[in-house]
């Protein structure tokens, strides 16, 4: 997802010399075209995040379009405190870069595990959080990201849905994303692991069970209105290579309950509320943390059978 995220800034910044991007030392073979057409558009920090968040704020402040670029956990948490106080508190226009999303660099550990980031970003106000699904996802969301403006945070895993050349469904940031219909139970989930609701999807359809699978690449501001009309119909899993606690299925909960809608049935599929300890590809991961195709398969065929 990353090289499509550059595409679209590096597009972007043809036409407009406000967009600026700084990197936390690193990235640099995705990075180099960009940094070369754009030296003046262009700085690297040195890894010092939370260094990088307050130029980012500043160039903000004198009206810079600002992208800050990093691993996971290290362009979020690391430097929490300056996007909470210099950027969201002041709305400037600052989007900070997550590579890595959930079990992405699973072979690096914990540190590296982007897990709870959902979460605690989604609960700044301003913040807009994103989280595509897929390569195409990732591009056209980041051309928006920059005509909206404001604080943002863009979440690129480094799996991808596999969807890139499902044209019928061009995504659109506040809107939930439909790749497929069915009339049983929805799939509701956010980043590359909606390869795995597919999956589970195409399995349950060899079964006579017909799901709707759906990416909610917008975690904030969620598309509610489409969330409750769902919930009026059918049974809603959520999946998120996340944390359980405060994520997309937390998001989506809150949506439903605020609404007093009666849902037929409602499963959440992610990260237990722990720290796992486990090293290993991401594949691997998914399936020890119990968020893979078999899960959502199994969690759906329960979930129906108690309605």
């Amino acid at each position: 997802m990353r090289d499509h995220f550059i595409k679209a800034l590096t597009a972007e910044a043809e036409h407009n010399s406000d967009i600026v991007l700084i990197t936390g030392d690193l990235g640099f073979s995705v990075l180099d075209d960009f940094a070369e057409r754009f030296p003046s558009q262009f700085y690297n920090s040195g890894v010092a995040e939370q260094n990088m968040t307050q130029l980012a704020a500043g160039l903000a402040l004198e009206g810079a379009k600002v992208f800050t670029y990093s691993i996971g956990n290290f362009t979020t948490l690391r430097c929490l405190e300056q996007i909470r106080n210099d950027v969201c508190y002041h709305n400037l226009d600052v989007t900070a870069v997550a590579v890595g999303g959930g079990f992405s660099y699973g072979q690096l550990g914990m540190s590296h595990f982007a897990t709870e980031d959902l979460a605690i970003l989604r609960a700044l106000p301003a913040m807009t959080v994103v989280a595509p699904s897929d390569r195409r996802e990732c591009e056209l969301l980041t051309h928006q990201l920059v005509k909206m403006g404001g604080p943002a945070y863009l979440r690129i895993d480094k799996g991808s849905s596999g969807e890139e050349d499902n044209e019928a469904s061009p995504p659109q940031l506040g809107k939930l994303r439909t790749l497929r219909t069915g009339d049983d139970l929805a799939l509701i989930c956010c980043g590359g692991i909606l390869a795995e609701a597919l999956g589970a999807a195409g399995k349950l359809a060899d079964r006579g069970i017909n799901a709707t699978v759906i990416s909610a690449h917008t975690v904030k501001p969620l598309d509610g209105e489409a969330i409750v009309e769902l919930a009026r119909k059918m049974p809603i899993i959520t999946v998120e290579e996340h944390n359980i606690t405060g994520g997309l299925g937390g998001a989506v909960a809150e949506t439903i309950l605020s609404a007093s809608v009666q849902c037929p049935g409602f499963a959440r599929i992610g990260l237990g509320d722990i720290y796992p300890e486990i090293v290993g590809d991401q594949q691997y991961l998914r399936n020890v943390y119990k968020m893979d195709a078999p899960v959502i398969e199994n969690t759906a065929l329960e979930l129906l059978g108690s309605v």
